[in-house]
């Protein structure tokens, strides 16, 4: 294993009721210990129940909508989401899918909601790579930097979906989550989870799941991240993914390793891990399974990063994901030197883009 001698006391960030809410609430989803937790989520209970029955009939009115004509030549939506609360692996698998679309000839495009940037409630509006993650969502901006594909965000996927068929030259639509939201007609839908499955089962907010599980089956497949995760509900339909390192990137753009020269690179060294995603202990796993001894920082999901806090940070490399990454593209060169991106591709199985390119065919 890599890894330093004793760090040295660091300032923290800022601590934020949200980031420990945000951990505490996880806990009592996907891993409930004691008395206290379980009470917690009896508690919770009834307004899961309620969440769950407003979902249920949002369910069956998408469901209405999906079977309705779709107007000739119209490309076919897809859409890639959850029915649980982040940290599946949607985004690289949606990255991938693209990638796999394009490879057989296909245009994609992306639509996507931009959540959590400032532009998020404004009028739908088309980003490229170099838009700024602040203003668009870290999301959507990691999207358009690694397909080189259309993407538009917008709060109103309907009117995303529209935008982007008005200026760009696609002839199928991949959203980037969006199963609840009532206003996008779309073709196909595919729900996405990983080893965790669906918790305790529960809505909002007693447990992790935006809509009851039995919604999945009217879903057109379920999406496995890992080998051994298993399907969290009987399902006719089921593919898998792993999402797997293949580089690590410096921000400043001066280097780039293989995960094993980077290993050898940083022998010895003090290093400071950075996550802000929904599952920041996948991360910090598949550092160590990489060799990679590091200082452990969670944050919560889509969480601005502060500067002037990840400079403060001791370790020669500050290890981060691609999603935190896109949100330090401004900081100042000597700190860009120290920061490193780890990144990752998503390898679904080839029978599930043979069979979602022969349901886009028809």
């Amino acid at each position: 294993m890599i890894g330093g001698p004793a760090a040295p006391a660091v300032r923290r960030a800022p601590p934020a009721l949200a980031a420990r809410l945000e951990t505490r609430l996880r806990r009592i989803w996907f891993g409930p210990r004691g008395a206290l937790d379980a009470i917690a989520g009896l508690l919770l209970a009834p307004l899961g129940a309620v969440v769950g029955a407003v979902a249920a009939g949002r369910r069956r009115q998408i469901a209405q909508d999906k079977a309705q004509p779709r107007p000739a030549g119209q490309p076919k939506v897809v859409v890639v989401g959850n029915l649980v609360v982040g940290g599946t692996g949607k985004t690289p698998l949606l990255i991938a899918l693209s990638a796999a679309l394009a490879a057989r000839g296909w245009r994609p495009g992306v639509i996507a909601r931009g959540y959590r940037g400032r532009a998020e409630g404004e009028a739908p509006r088309r980003i490229g790579p170099t838009a700024v993650a602040a203003e668009v969502g870290d999301e959507p901006l990691l999207v358009a930097q690694r397909t080189g594909r259309p993407v538009v965000i917008g709060r109103d996927r309907g009117a995303a979906l529209r935008t982007l068929l008005e200026g760009d030259d696609c002839d199928v639509v991949l959203s980037d989550d969006g199963l609840q939201h009532v206003g996008l007609r779309r073709d196909i839908e595919l729900a996405v989870f990983d080893a965790r499955g669906a918790g305790t089962g529960r809505c909002l907010p007693a447990g992790p799941l935006r809509e009851p599980l039995r919604g999945a089956l009217l879903l057109d497949a379920v999406l496995l991240n890992g080998r051994s995760a298993p399907p969290p509900i009987v399902h006719s339909r089921v593919f898998r993914f792993e999402v797997v390192p293949t580089a690590f990137v410096a921000l400043d753009g001066s280097e780039r390793w293989t995960p094993a020269g980077f290993a050898a690179a940083a022998d010895g060294m003090l290093l400071d891990a950075i996550a802000g995603i929904g599952a920041p202990q996948r991360f910090f796993d598949t550092l160590d399974s990489l060799g990679l001894q590091a200082r452990q920082h969670p944050l919560p999901d889509h969480a601005p990063i502060d500067p002037g806090w990840l400079a403060a940070l001791p370790g020669t490399f500050l290890v981060m994901t691609e999603k935190d990454a896109v949100k330090c593209a401004a900081f100042d060169p000597a700190l860009l030197a120290r920061c490193v991106a780890l990144r990752v591709e998503a390898v679904p199985e080839p029978a599930l883009v043979d069979w979602l390119e022969d349901r886009l065919r028809g």
